[in-house]
């Protein structure tokens, strides 16, 4: 009987420093070329290579486990020109249900650094649509990796794991959602060239942000990133009088003391009529006096209120992800189960033609007794005892396939194969 091997070796982000990570990253072009060196190996029969920056794993059908292991460590260190004896602790290695709901947990972002984030979904496509193209796929892998996306946009659509801001510019637009509920032709103003003022002002505009006002003590880049943005730029100086124009304030600069004060405040917001403004202010040093956050209709957050947020997000995804396991445990029996059927049919072909066998040798001795028969006669005579094996056959094959998707079916499987001695 042929059994199905799947296996799985890799590093990531919990294993591995990135310096090690980026030594063994596979390229399109070093997939490509990799492909024909693993089908060197004759242990592996399938394989998929997934590369991303937090990780590396390839995946296989294997003829043997531990075979398999250790020619794909051996693979991924000789293709890289570094030492196995380096890196055999960084490596992990899983094989079957293991590989199995490692996969679709890496499908479904349980196993990111960002917990529930989107981007891992496409890699792991893209990575499977290669080696599809690259024909490094069979039967077993394409019903993996169709079924690792299924899973995935499942657990999406059934938990709440890609729900809530888990970084400080996305936590930013969440709060900025609460207090003016649509961001649509509302405007944000920038103070200070920070990479999370950026990343933020990106989310909103892709919320519905339509201006943006960008400033800094170095006019030049201010201009420079109001460019990116789609925004104008305003002088360092000049920029107070112009507060009362921004509905969202993010502040990022390296001043030592504050830039914004709570008397310019004041007057934006009289200049505002009372219209809510909304402070973000991520910058360490502070660029905000707090005090304004005492001012009527005017919300501050400092970069520790949106930490706080971010922590208390994460552990929302952390709650869902129990609920997307439960999913996950349950698909891994199904996958489990459909490959326990497919060995259930070599075992059904070698009963009947062994059946068959008997049948035509027994058929013949008897034939031999009644020589005066037709050749029409003898062929009915085939016939019958052809479809009498056929009908008590028919329904043991049944229930064996049925048997085998069941958790214990390799069970029932050794037991059959013993009662017809197919291994002897």
């Amino acid at each position: 009987m042929a059994e199905v091997n799947l296996i799985l070796v890799g590093v990531n982000h919990k294993t591995t420093p990135v310096e090690i990570r980026e030594k063994l990253a596979f390229t399109t072009g070093k997939i490509e070329e990799s492909v024909d060196r693993l089908f060197n190996f004759p242990d592996i029969v399938e394989h998929t290579i997934l590369s991303t920056c937090n990780r590396v794993e390839i995946y296989a059908r294997a003829n043997c486990q531990d075979s398999a292991i250790k020619s794909i460590k051996q693979f991924i260190c000789d293709f890289h020109e570094v030492s196995l004896v380096d890196l055999e602790d960084h490596f992990y290695s899983y094989s079957n249900a293991e590989a199995v709901e490692h996969l679709f947990r890496v499908s479904s972002s349980l196993d990111s650094m960002i917990l529930g984030e989107a981007q891992i979904l496409g890699q792991v496509k893209d990575a499977y649509c290669l080696a599809k193209d690259l024909r490094s796929t069979g039967l077993v892998l394409n019903q993996l990796f169709e079924k690792a996306f299924s899973i995935a946009k499942k657990v999406r659509e059934e938990t709440g794991i890609a729900e809530r801001s888990v970084s400080i510019s996305s936590a930013a637009v969440e709060l900025a959602q609460k207090i003016f509920d649509d961001l649509e032709n509302h405007t944000v103003m920038l103070v200070g060239t920070g990479e999370m003022a950026e990343l933020a002002a990106k989310h909103l505009i892709s919320y519905g942000v339509k201006t943006v006002y960008v400033t800094s003590r170095t006019y030049d880049r201010a201009a420079s990133l109001a460019r990116t943005l789609n925004g104008s730029a305003l002088d360092f100086v000049a920029f107070k009088g112009e507060l009362h124009r921004a509905d969202i304030v993010i502040s990022s600069t390296s001043a030592s003391s504050f830039i914004i004060k709570k008397e310019m405040v004041e007057k934006a917001i009289r200049d505002r009529k009372n219209k809510p403004m909304f402070f973000i202010d991520i910058a360490v040093p502070r660029d905000i006096e707090p005090d304004i956050n005492h001012l009527e209709n005017v919300y501050l957050y400092d970069i520790d209120d949106l930490h706080v947020v971010v922590s208390a997000n994460i552990k929302e995804r952390e709650k869902e992800a129990e609920n997307a396991m439960n999913l996950i445990s349950q698909e891994v029996t199904k996958f489990n189960n459909w490959v326990g059927s497919l060995d259930a049919v070599p075992t059904i072909v070698e009963i009947r033609k062994k059946a068959d066998n008997i049948r035509k040798q027994e058929l013949e001795k008897s034939l031999k007794k009644i020589p005066h028969l037709s050749e029409d006669d003898k062929y009915l005579l085939r016939q019958m005892t052809s479809s009498i094996i056929n009908k008590i056959l028919h329904k043991p094959t049944i229930k064996l396939k049925k048997k085998t998707q069941s958790e214990d079916g390799h069970i029932y499987l050794k037991a059959i194969r013993h009662l017809f001695h197919l291994d002897d």
